[in-house]
């Protein structure tokens, strides 16, 4: 357990913060994701515990987002991005890669949940259609009408592409 730990911390705080905005939403994301997988059977993890855990920080981060207590919170003004603490090094992924520029975390206040959740996974991780369905529990088609829509919102055209800051190493 503390193996995965230490390998996917980076990676799943990453992704929980470009989908909840928030820093310390994010850190709990993790911490509920490894409490959950710690009462998981070994066998669950054996065949892919990235996608696993993709897969389980992003469902959280959905209904964190949908959860009463971020609906009963009302903020009057600009949307800007929490700041990130640089001293410690479960941040340094974030603020070496500058995984979203603040434009695009501008942009991405526009959508809804699952629209966010399919952007981000589409567009900025690059995974294809049928792995993003799988992770946000829609089907294919739905999710192509997901980042249709999302994209539309963020005025991005159809011909357009975006290029994936967040698409590097450590997302392979």
């Amino acid at each position: 357990m503390q193996e995965l730990y230490a390998q996917y911390k980076g990676l799943l705080f990453a992704l929980a913060y470009q989908l909840t905005g928030s820093a310390s939403d994010a850190e709990d994301v993790v911490q509920d994701v490894f409490v959950k997988v710690y009462d998981v059977k070994p066998e669950g993890l054996a065949e892919e515990p990235k996608a696993y855990l993709c897969k389980m920080v992003t469902n959280r981060a959905r209904d964190l987002n949908k959860s009463a207590r971020k609906r009963r919170e009302r903020y009057f003004g600009e949307w800007l991005p929490e700041p990130i603490p640089t001293d410690d090094e479960m941040f340094e992924s974030v603020v070496r890669g500058e995984l979203l520029s603040y434009a695009m975390l501008v942009l991405l206040e526009k959508l809804s949940p699952s629209e966010r959740a399919v952007f981000v996974l589409r567009e900025a991780l690059g995974l294809g259609y049928p792995d993003i369905a799988g992770i946000v529990g829609k089907s294919d088609a739905n999710c192509r009408k997901l980042l249709s829509r999302a994209r539309g919102k963020m005025g991005i055209g159809p011909d357009e592409t975006v290029h994936s800051e967040a698409a590097g190493e450590e997302w392979v």
